[in-house]
Formats: C-alpha cells, sequence, structure tokens
C-alpha cells in the first residue's frame, strides 16, 4: 500500500480538466496505485516517474517516491504538453 499525497499543482491540474469522466477515471487509477499496482510507469530519471493514462489525448501524471510508500504526484498533463510537464514536475520535485 501506497500512501498518495498530492501537490497544490496537481490538485489543480485535476480540478481544471474539463471532462468529468476522465476525471474519474484518473482518480481510480490513483486509488490503484495506492493499492500498490503502479501499472505502466517509465523512469524519467533523478527518481522522476511518470505514469500513463490510456484515455483521452493521451494524460500523464509525474510523481516521485518518499520514502518507500509514499508517492508524491507532482503535476499532470498530456502528449501535447510532456515536455513543459516534465520540466515543471523536475522543479517541483526539487522544492519537496
Amino acid at each position: 500500500m501506497y500512501e498518495v499525497e498530492t501537490t497544490e499543482e496537481f490538485d489543480a491540474w485535476l480540478h481544471n480538466l474539463r471532462d468529468i469522466s476522465i476525471r474519474g477515471f484518473i482518480v481510480k487509477r490513483i486509488t490503484i496505485m495506492s493499492s500498490g499496482s503502479l501499472g505502466k510507469t517509465r523512469s524519467l530519471g533523478g527518481g522522476l516517474f511518470e505514469v500513463k493514462i490510456r484515455r483521452g489525448p493521451g494524460y500523464r501524471l509525474y510523481f516521485v517516491n518518499k520514502g518507500n510508500r509514499i508517492i508524491v504526484l507532482l503535476c499532470g498533463g498530456d502528449k501535447s504538453t510532456q515536455s513543459r510537464d516534465i520540466k515543471q514536475a523536475r522543479k517541483l520535485a526539487k522544492e519537496i
């Protein structure tokens, strides 16, 4: 089991998603992650990871592990904003 924490940036991104059904799908995916099933993740180096959500325009969640059992969701985005989102996630990871 993982404890999942979020940043204000992540919360704002999730809240501002226009498609309510995708928001629900992402919340469900986070619940699954908290149970220990991280699914398809990709290491971006420096302890930063990306989770792909295979719905809509290719949503991504960016996270780091804090200790052994805590996941901190830093920010989210989609394929079109991926480069910018990774830069933002790296910046946020340094701040926590």
